[in-house]
C-alpha cells in the first residue's frame, strides 16, 4: 500500500537483511536487492497510513511459519475491486493467499494484492465482488462496455494494482523463476475480469529457496491456479473499510425482502 511512498518499506528490509549478512556479494560489499511493488490506496487511507522502512524491517522480523491474516490486513487494507462505474460501485478487495504441496514434496504458495480495475469472479463468470449497480446489481464490465462505453473510466478512481507473489521451495533457476511468475500472472486472468487493461499495473513476483527437486513447469501450472484461488480469497475475506463495502454485503443486499431485481448482466 501507500503508492509510491510504500515503496520505501524496501529500504527496512534491506537493513534487515544487511544484519543477517544477505545479499549478492560484489567484492567491495555484500548487496541485499529487494525487489518492491505497491499499490495506490491513499483514497481509502486518506494519505495518512503507508508503510515505511520501519514497517519493513518489522515485517522481516514478524516473519513465521505461523497461519497468517488475510483479507482487509497489510497490503490488502486499502485494496478495492470493480472501478468500471468508480466509487459508488465499487467493492473492497483484499489481501489473499494459496498454497498445495507437490507430489514431488516441493510446497507452492501464492500470496496475492487484490486491487483491480475489473471484478473477481468464480469459475464460471458469475461475480462475487465487483462494480455494483443498484437496480442491476453486480456489473460485468465487457458487458457494461459494449452497451455504455466509458469515456473517461480512470478519472476519479486512481490507480489499480494486482500483485502476485509465489513462494516454493523448489530448485529452480533464475530463468525458470520468471517463467513461473508469467504463468502464475496469467492465473489471475481466471480470476478477475477484465484483466491486465491499460488502466492495471499488475505484477507477479516468484522466490525460491531451492531446497526440493521439482519442475518448473509443474510449479507454474500450479501456482497459476493458486494465484486465481488467493485472488478470490482475498475479497471473500474482506471486511469493509471507511464504507467501501465488501463483495458479501453487496450481495447479501440484493437478498432484501422487497428487491427483485434480476442480479448481474
Amino acid at each position: 500500500g501507500g503508492s509510491a511512498f510504500g515503496l520505501a518499506a524496501a529500504d527496512g528490509v534491506m537493513s534487515w537483511c544487511e544484519e543477517q549478512g544477505l545479499g549478492i556479494d560484489t567484492g567491495a560489499a555484500r548487496v541485499p536487492v529487494v525487489p518492491a511493488a505497491v499499490i495506490y490506496d491513499l483514497g481509502i487511507s486518506g494519505n495518512t497510513r503507508r508503510p515505511g522502512p520501519q514497517e519493513g524491517y518489522a515485517a522481516c522480523l514478524a516473519a513465521s511459519a505461523a497461519p497468517h491474516d488475510v483479507g482487509s490486513v497489510g497490503a490488502g487494507t486499502g485494496a478495492t475491486v470493480g472501478k468500471i462505474l468508480g466509487q459508488r460501485g465499487w467493492c473492497k478487495g483484499g489481501l489473499g493467499a494459496a498454497s498445495a504441496r507437490l507430489l514431488d514434496g516441493a510446497t507452492v504458495a501464492v500470496l496475492v494484492v487484490v486491487g483491480a480495475f475489473g471484478g473477481v469472479c468464480v469459475v464460471g463468470g458469475e461475480v462475487i465482488a465487483g462494480a455494483w449497480d443498484a437496480r442491476r446489481g453486480f456489473v460485468r464490465a465487457p458487458s457494461y462496455v459494449l452497451e455504455a462505453p466509458p469515456e473517461h473510466p480512470r478519472l476519479g478512481d486512481g490507480e489499480h494494482t494486482t500483485l502476485v507473489c509465489v513462494a516454493t521451495d523448489a530448485a529452480l533457476t533464475k530463468i525458470e523463476a520468471g517463467q513461473v511468475a508469467r504463468m502464475a500472472q496469467t492465473g489471475i486472468a481466471r480470476a478477475i475480469n477484465p484483466v491486465h487493461t491499460p488502466l492495471d499495473g499488475d505484477v507477479a513476483f516468484c522466490l525460491a529457496t531451492g531446497t526440493q527437486s521439482s519442475s518448473a513447469f509443474i510449479v507454474g501450472v500450479v501456482a497459476a491456479e493458486l494465484a486465481g484461488a488467493a485472488v478470490r480469497d482475498g475479497v471473500r475475506h474482506a471486511v469493509s473499510v471507511r464504507g467501501v463495502p465488501t463483495g458479501v454485503e453487496r450481495g447479501q443486499s440484493r437478498r432484501e425482502p422487497g428487491n427483485q431485481h434480476p442480479r448481474g448482466v
